[in-house]
This record gives structure tokens, sequence and C-alpha cells, in this order.
């Protein structure tokens, strides 16, 4: 199976750049969130973990 698909994207031109987008996206997004990581105010990250523990009044139960 490995041969097949070896043997096949080496007949593909410009097979080489796909890693390299690949690798690019995965580089900026992360930096992206890390960026937001640092930068997202201390009141959001709080707010938004207690989230799950709230409960709900309205909530119906069928």
């Amino acid at each position: 199976m490995f041969k097949f698909v070896k043997g096949y994207m080496e007949t593909i031109d410009g097979v080489a750049t796909y890693p390299m987008i690949s690798l690019l996206i995965f580089f900026v997004f992360f930096t992206l969130l890390f960026w937001w990581v640092l930068t997202a105010s201390k009141s959001y990250i709080k707010e938004v973990s207690e989230l799950p523990l709230e409960e709900d009044d309205n909530q119906q139960y069928d």
C-alpha cells in the first residue's frame, strides 16, 4: 500500500510544496492561538471557565 502511494506521489509535479504549506498553516494557527491566550483578559477566561458549572433555572427536563 505504501509503495503505491509513494509511487503515485512521486509522479505529481510540485508535490514537495504541500508539506511546506501544511507546516505554514500549522505554525500560523498555533502562533495566533498562543497570542490569543496570552492577550485574553483574565475576567473573560474566568467567566468562560465557570459556564459549565452554572445552574440554569430555566432548563426544562423531558
